[in-house]
């Protein structure tokens, strides 16, 4: 790893450098080395390894790993191509070596080699490394194309796509000599001799010592024509300075990705140095599908997923119709495929089932014995199923919901009227009332200015407008917003009455307002509003559908609302149904005393559906997601995940949903209207029941006032109670006008019942008549 030689490395950082071991001829790494140091280097080798095989460099790995097994190691391998790969398979090969945190950077020219097949099966491994030969450029594709059509016995590794970094350089070196000699023949024709061209050299062979070398007299010659070649080869642009070094040439930084293709990250050239380019990651081509084929499409009869056609005639895939069967369509349409579909033969989704051939039934065992290629249902993808089969991106989002049945429309009852104030406002109104009352008789009686002298004719008195029942009478009708003919005159009881005047104006303003949405509006009383309102009692039963994935989630749910409500379901067995169907039907005949746990869109499907007596309550337990299903390593997998995308961004899927759902409703919907529904004689019968009960109220009192007033005065006149009623009677009826005919005078047996100050006034009136 290369670092900031500033700084000491990072904690939890390893930097390793693995090379293979030096030779005199290739010390070039070791010369880099040495010559390295802190000021004039911008990076540092924590570690050097020189090693023989793959084997010695994996043992140092394991040794490195066992000391920091959690710290990022970058590894810099200086080693041929067979090397680099053995050692990176068994690197991913052995579990006890981590693979996120290894990064390896190969020095040498080892990625042209296309080694990638090798390790894509293990994947996760992040290397880096340089290629020199540009397979995009129309020289090189001209080349391979002639490089694959050659005899590999006459031409060691031909017939391939790819030439190694090491060929190509053999091979633009060879055409530099070439282009050299030519240039130099051209030019002096008797440079190698007349004869044929190609003289040997005086004091040359091949069978010499290195004493007996001499300088070939042409080779200087050779040299100089040499460095002004200037050409194309396989390895990009070829031409060298007048030191013989080459020139102009780049290289490719590549890097390996999580599914072992290898992608181009940057380019190095020797006057511009390094410089990133965008990474366009591309997805590999899959395995080629055969659209000759008819693939068999397994799915569920589940409304509104697939259902039978009523028309008994139609054959085929003609027999269903459904949600399942037009996505089916359109899938078919993409891929352009033909298909079969069928109904699964168990009737059932998909769980473990040890008696079943694959260890599972339904759906998902169809598709591991692979009797079926596709499935397109409403399956839910779980990590159990996708352990055994391959799901596709959902097609459809939903979570689990609760059903319960829909109550009935509250009638409004007798004394609906009182609903818009609560039951504790309207006692705190009547302690308030009974309150204001005490205090402004207290404030009244101790204050001076309540107290008025009255004159009589006989006497003199001291009195109080400001009596109890006067008091009561006054918060009463202040209360009512009603004129009274009492009002108070101390300061004290006029900051009392203003405070109630205050109180009772808020009180009856907010009842006015909320009293019109009380009495207009028909409300439901749903017993459960929610699942904890669900999980804390035990009236309501609930339950979920045996062998699904809504059972699966309760029972490994760790939330402890889940957890409580599986072990109230797993006490509870019977709660359980074998089909939604069941469930439903259990929900709809359980008088409110059952709730269905199941997954929303059918909640929802149910819910638009006759006899419309079911609803959906709360939010979704959780998210979960419809998947197409495919066995595992089925070349339809990747196609069909294009396919669902391209669907969902066309609005197809949408459009589908709404046309299953929503637009074959069966349900009227409950819409506002501007205007206000009318009070029925029920919403105000409460008021009619009070305005009865005062009357009759009021008569019972002033009967018991004309009793005790009666017998009062017959007492007095000494007389029996019955004359008394009576003369009290016929004095209530004629207002006092006597009933013989306009005679001016009473029997003095009809005055003896009256009252002195009675028996004076009728003699004074009968005297003014006389």
């Amino acid at each position: 790893m290369c670092q900031d030689s500033q700084s000491n490395p990072p904690p939890g950082y390893s930097q390793v450098k693995v090379s293979r071991a030096f030779t005199p001829s290739d010390s070039g790494h070791q010369e880099i080395f040495q010559s390295l140091r802190p000021a004039r280097a911008s990076f540092q080798i924590q570690v050097v390894r020189r090693v023989e095989s793959a084997l010695d460099a994996l043992n140092f790995l394991k040794g490195v790993e066992k000391n920091n097994r959690w710290s990022k190691k970058f590894v810099v391998l200086d080693c041929g191509t067979e090397m680099a790969k053995n050692l990176i398979i068994g690197h991913v090969r052995d579990v006890q070596m981590g693979r996120r945190n290894y990064h390896y950077l190969l020095s040498g020219l080892v990625m042209d080699e296309r080694w990638e097949e090798d390790v894509k099966e293990f994947g996760a491994v992040n290397i880096t490394g340089f290629r020199i030969v540009d397979t995009t450029r129309p020289y090189v594709r001209d080349f391979l194309m002639n490089w694959m059509t050659l005899d590999t016995n006459l031409f060691p590794g031909a017939g391939s796509n790819y030439i190694s970094a090491q060929s190509a350089l053999i091979y633009d070196a060879v055409t530099v000599v070439a282009e050299a000699l030519t240039k130099l023949k051209r030019k002096k024709l008797d440079a190698f001799g007349e004869s044929t061209g190609l003289s040997a050299p005086r004091g040359m062979g091949c069978d010499t010592t290195d004493s007996d070398q001499s300088v070939w007299e042409h080779g200087e010659k050779i040299t100089r024509f040499m460095r002004k070649v200037e050409m194309e080869g396989l390895t990009g642009n070829i031409s060298f300075t007048d030191e013989g070094k080459r020139r102009d040439y780049s290289l490719d930084v590549v890097e390996m990705t999580y599914n072992s293709e290898t992608i181009k990250i940057g380019t190095w050239t020797d006057s511009g140095g390094f410089s990133t380019v965008p990474i366009k990651y591309t997805r590999p081509v899959s395995h080629r599908i055969l659209t000759n084929k008819t693939y068999i499409v397994t799915s569920i009869l589940e409304k509104p997923f697939l259902m039978l056609k009523k028309d008994t005639n139609a054959t085929g895939n003609g027999r269903f119709e459904g949600y399942a069967k037009d996505l089916a369509d359109l899938v078919a349409s993409y891929l352009n495929v033909n298909y079969t579909l069928q109904v699964v033969k168990d009737q059932t989704y998909g769980a473990m089932d040890e008696s079943k051939e694959g260890g599972w039934n339904g759906m998902v065992g169809e598709l591991v014995r692979k009797e079926a290629d596709i499935a397109i249902a409403p399956l839910t993808i779980t990590s159990s199923r996708e352990r055994v089969i391959d799901f596709t991106k959902p097609f459809m989002t939903l979570g689990i919901s609760i059903m319960i049945k829909k109550p009935v429309k509250e009638k409004p009852g007798v004394f609906s009227f009182m609903s818009p104030l609560s039951q504790e406002i309207w006692t705190c109104v009547v302690f308030a009332y009974f309150g204001v009352s005490i205090v402004l008789f207290l404030v009244s009686r101790f204050s001076p200015y309540e107290w008025k002298v009255i004159e009589t004719c006989t006497k003199s008195s001291v009195t109080n407008d400001f009596t109890i029942c006067n008091s009561l009478w006054f918060s009463l009708g202040s209360f009512m917003h009603q004129g009274i003919d009492l009002c108070p005159r101390s300061l004290s009881g006029r900051i009392v009455g203003s405070a109630w005047w205050f109180f009772t104006l808020i009180i009856i303003s907010s009842y006015t307002a909320n009293l019109a949405a009380f009495l207009t509006v028909e409300r439901m009383v749903t017993p459960i509003k929610s699942v904890d309102d669900l999980a804390k009692q035990t009236e309501v039963e609930y339950g979920t559908r045996e062998g699904g994935s809504s059972k699966e989630f309760f029972e490994r749910s760790k939330i402890s609302v889940y957890s409580r409500m599986w072990e109230f379901m797993s006490s509870r067995r019977h709660v359980f149904t074998s089909s939604y169907a069941e469930g439903i039907e259990r929900v709809r005949t359980s008088k409110g005393k059952y709730a269905f746990l199941l997954e929303s869109v059918k909640n929802d499907y149910v819910n638009e559906q006759l006899p419309c007596d079911t609803m959906k309550i709360g939010q979704n337990l959780n998210s979960n997601g419809y998947g197409v299903a495919t066995p595992i390593g089925s070349p339809l997998k990747e196609r069909l995940n294009l396919a669902i995308l391209s669907l969902k961004e066309s609005g197809d899927l949408a459009r589908l949903k709404n046309k299953w759902w929503y637009d074959r409703s069966e349900c009227s919907k409950d819409t506002l209207t501007a205007q206000t529904n009318a009070l029925t004689l029920s919403n105000v019968a409460g008021i009619f029941y009070i305005l009865t009960g005062g009357l009759v109220l009021s008569m019972v009192v002033a009967l018991m006032e004309f009793c005790y007033k009666s017998k009062m005065d017959a007492t007095r006149a000494k007389l029996s109670l019955t004359d008394a009623m009576k003369a009290k009677a016929r004095l209530s009826i004629t207002g006092g006008k006597d009933l013989d005919n306009g005679r001016n005078q009473r029997s003095l047996h009809e005055m003896q019942w009256m009252t002195p100050g009675l028996q004076r006034n009728y003699i004074q009136g009968t005297s003014k008549r006389t």
